[in-house]
């Protein structure tokens, strides 16, 4: 399912023993000491996003988007955290409308070594209108998710639901309901794990198109859900 003729960029060895060594030297003098490492590293990667990105234009419209804009800071937000470690142990980047800040369900890309690379998306941190939205749906039409995540192609890729669940059933809805079980949701996402062997390969950015492809009619139904007004039809 990869996009014909796709733009193709490796991730190399290097930038995966830089993120080690990151890993047993999470401090700013070390960071400093390979700076150098740490740019040639993040070229790579932003060229790496941007051949996916490239990729993904040919099925879903993202004007205006630049791969710089994907790409997540590697410096962590420590003000409100117990581990003041200066920085994350990998790169990740987010392919949606103008990047990361698209305030819409998108594609998240984590490249970390030890085989904890990842492609993710869907309903991760939803607002209390959002589940809503989601809940109503599902009730009034379930087919409308279970026929997009019970493809056999999509269930292939994605056979394991991600995030947290009510242990009771919410607010206005009985415990034997046939869809129970979604509708306890409260997080909905789903990966997809690779070794550091299948992101090595230059093959990968036809991978991850793959992936986002697969992943792209759940992330239809949450946006349209959720960021889209819905016509409303009226009758004399």
């Amino acid at each position: 399912m990869a996009a014909k003729n796709g733009t193709k960029a490796t991730l190399s060895a290097p930038t995966f023993d830089f993120l080690r060594d990151l890993a047993q030297n999470n401090n700013r003098e070390w960071f400093q000491t390979n700076r150098k490492r740490y740019e040639t590293a993040k070229t790579e990667f932003t060229a790496f996003i941007g051949a996916v990105l490239n990729n993904v234009c040919a099925f879903e419209s993202l004007p205006n988007t630049d791969p710089k804009d994907c790409i997540f800071r590697i410096n962590r937000d420590i003000r409100f955290s117990k581990d003041k470690a200066p920085y994350k142990l990998n790169f990740a980047g987010a392919i949606g409308p103008g990047g990361r800040h698209s305030g819409r369900i998108d594609y998240y890309i984590h490249i970390q070594p030890g085989n904890e690379s990842f492609i993710g998306a869907g309903m991760w941190q939803p607002t209390p209108e959002h589940l809503t939205k989601f809940r109503q749906e599902i009730d009034y039409n379930p087919e409308g998710l279970t026929d997009i995540i019970q493809a056999p192609e999509f269930n292939a890729y994605y056979p394991e639901i991600w995030g947290e669940t009510m242990k009771t059933a919410p607010k206005g809805y009985t415990a034997d309901h046939p869809h129970i079980d979604l509708l306890r949701r409260k997080q909905m996402f789903f990966m997809h794990r690779y070794t550091d062997k299948e992101v090595l390969k230059p093959t990968f950015t036809n991978e991850l198109t793959k992936a986002c492809q697969l992943i792209k009619p759940y992330c239809d139904y949450l946006n349209y859900l959720f960021y889209e007004e819905k016509e409303e039809t009226f009758s004399l």
